[in-house]
């Protein structure tokens, strides 16, 4: 393994200068996807007709002294209209969010100071389950209820449903009424019943300024200009396919996948760059594909991804809880791109680890194959970038599934062709943008190949990073955006 790796590469300024630059490009282009993520989910659902928010009748998990001070009818639940005159924060979470958590330690860090308010309306805190459907009330009980646990919540927490949603024709769906589409997903709502501040992530940009500031304003009674109505979620076929759309927006900018798209640019541009050196080696022939045909390719990856996802989760939801071992998916890609990174980054050849190369030949090629086919390694992409996102794809994708198919064959295949249109219209787009400029920056940076090589190596390993640190760490890339 030692022959085929330069580790006198290390020594290089090049190497160096490259690694500055990468650093310089992740920030950017993930700054730039998380803001996108949080305007996106800052619009969504939210109407300029102010209404109440939707009463609900919901199980809570019935501890005394927490949950059993707000029981609605002395059987264990609360109901939303019964906390009039208070400021409730409701939030909605899972277990195997991750991004739920963050949420949840901004709660633990602040419930004493939000209960210490002495406003007229004092805060409430209710958190409540999500996802309904893949978790049970048992494991929700054991994980945020047991005093041992490291999720134990010490404010009220209850369970969803499909049925709790107080109207007129009887049970509504929780999240199809609250228009919830992706968690977190968590709301203040002041004494009278109207949402006055709405939050979709663990780390917002203004370090969670504008959600405390109206907590603190509808504890006075001064948050009647911050109100907002919420939408019932539209399940006509336009309104899903609609709603589709804007899942695939959400799962394209994702926390979970900023990482791996500043490495995914960085590798397309490479290739334009380094056509001729290709090109002279025998190993490419024809023309290097278009930026569009590279983010068709690019789509189409991320399209066998979520079919396969699919797949799995309707298709043998009986025999396994996916669900729980999504978070465990993220953490082996993030790995792996770490150490294929690192392996690029010395000149790794496709002599180490043989036999599974020799797998993953059949698939993917290499610089050392004989020929070299960018439209397969731009499908590969896709995949690898949907997988490496496939922890905050579930908040979003997984709920929706179990949605449309409560309402009919029509509404699953309509949601999901607007799934599938978003995400392969952003790659294309993204894609062609880059493309548009790639010439101008090619013939300035052409002169810096092996700045380039090992900067596109440097982003690889970020990517992975990145990754690990928001699955394993999330505390630190919070506090690194904030």
């Amino acid at each position: 393994m030692e022959s085929n790796l330069d580790f006198e590469v290390l020594k290089e300024k090049d190497t160096w200068n490259a690694f500055v630059i990468a650093i310089a490009l992740f920030c950017i282009i993930g700054y730039s996807s998380l803001t996108l993520f949080d305007f996106s989910t800052s619009i969504y659902g939210v109407t300029d007709e102010i209404n109440e928010t939707p009463d609900f009748i919901a199980p809570t998990l019935n501890r005394t002294g927490i949950d059993d001070v707000v029981d609605f009818d002395d059987s264990g639940t609360v109901k939303l209209s019964h906390l009039r005159g208070n400021t409730v924060v409701l939030d909605f979470m899972a277990i195997d969010c991750s991004n739920c958590h963050l949420v949840q330690k901004h709660i633990e860090q602040n419930l004493d100071n939000w209960q210490n308010l002495e406003g007229d309306y004092p805060v409430i805190v209710v958190s409540i389950a999500s996802w309904y459907d893949l978790e049970s009330f048992e494991s929700i009980n054991s994980t945020f209820g047991n005093n041992d646990s490291d999720k134990y919540m010490r404010w009220i927490v209850a369970n969803g449903g499909t049925d709790i949603i107080l109207t007129d024709e009887g049970g509504g769906d929780l999240l199809e009424y609250y228009n919830v589409i992706n968690i977190p997903h968590v709301l203040v709502i002041d004494h009278e019943g109207y949402a006055v501040a709405k939050e979709n992530t663990g780390f917002p940009l203004d370090k969670w300024e504008s959600f405390d500031s109206a907590i603190e304003k509808a504890n006075r009674g001064e948050a009647n200009d911050l109100r907002f109505g919420i939408s019932k979620t539209d399940d006509s076929t336009l309104g899903v396919l609609i709603i589709g759309v804007i899942i695939g927006i959400l799962v394209y900018f994702s926390p979970c996948a900023f990482p791996i798209l500043p490495s995914y640019i960085t590798y397309y541009l490479s290739l334009g760059m380094r056509e001729d050196e290709l090109r002279e080696a025998g190993k490419i022939k024809g023309k290097i594909p278009n930026s569009f045909e590279v983010g068709f390719f690019a789509a189409l990856g991320q399209l066998t991804f979520f079919t396969v996802i699919g797949i799995l989760l309707f298709g043998l939801s009986e025999i396994f809880n996916f669900s729980e071992i999504l978070s465990e998916i993220s953490v082996i890609i993030s790995i792996i791109l770490i150490l294929f990174g690192v392996l690029m980054l010395l000149g790794w050849t496709s002599h180490i680890l043989l036999g599974i190369q020799n797998k993953i030949g059949k698939y993917q090629n290499t610089e050392e194959d004989e020929k070299f086919t960018p439209r397969r390694n731009m499908y590969i992409w896709g995949i690898g970038y949907s997988a490496a996102s496939v922890d905050c794809t579930a908040a979003a994708v997984f709920p929706f599934m179990a949605w449309l198919i409560t309402i009919s064959d029509r509404a699953v295949f309509s949601g999901m062709l607007g799934l599938v249109l978003s995400v392969t219209s952003l790659m294309i787009i993204v894609t062609v943008l880059v493309g548009s400029g790639r010439q101008a920056i090619i013939k300035v940076l052409r002169k810096y190949t092996r700045i380039v090589k090992a900067t596109g190596s440097w982003m690889m390993i970020f990517a992975g990073l990145g990754l690990l640190i928001y699955l394993t760490q999330p505390d630190i890339i919070a506090s690194a955006i904030n």
